[in-house]
């Protein structure tokens, strides 16, 4: 399994290709939501995912606010679930988010439905949940040491 970790710039056609496709299929096709996923973000984020033969098998982004020198990770996907990949490109993001941007603290906007996924991850809830994208949302942090 190999580590990947892009720019938008940097990423080629290909691959902003493949992660959109993927994004697509999950938060829109698979939990039938009607959401913007290509919501300009993408542009100021760090790309991360975990690829092997098959292709991407986790990704997510994370992105950065100098103001609370917070990370914040969002677009979370493991192909293959209940495998361990999830826990794995959190942790990797956590590890990335200190090293790469010197956060003190990484936040996710996470589906309520996945809540004991982050506390497991060793995230705790920090607001209550409220309706957004057609699903329940709520926020969840992580201090960095």
């Amino acid at each position: 399994m190999e580590l990947v970790v892009k720019t938008y710039s940097e990423l080629t056609k290909d691959e902003l290709y493949d992660i959109l496709h993927l994004r697509s299929d999950v938060f829109i096709m698979e939990q039938e939501r009607v959401c913007r996923d290509v919501d300009g973000d993408d542009k100021n984020a760090l790309h991360v995912w975990l690829q092997d033969d098959d292709g991407i098998a986790a990704y997510l982004r994370i992105l950065y606010n100098e103001d609370t020198n917070a990370a914040i990770i969002g677009r979370v996907i493991a192909v293959r679930r209940k495998t361990g990949l999830g826990r794995k490109i959190v942790t990797e993001a956590l590890e990335i988010s200190k090293e790469h941007f010197g956060a003190e603290k990484v936040l996710v906007h996470a589906q309520e439905c996945a809540k004991g996924f982050y506390e497991k991850c060793g995230f705790t809830q920090i607001s209550e949940p409220k309706f957004e994208d057609g699903s329940l949302h709520l926020w969840m942090e992580q201090k960095l040491q």
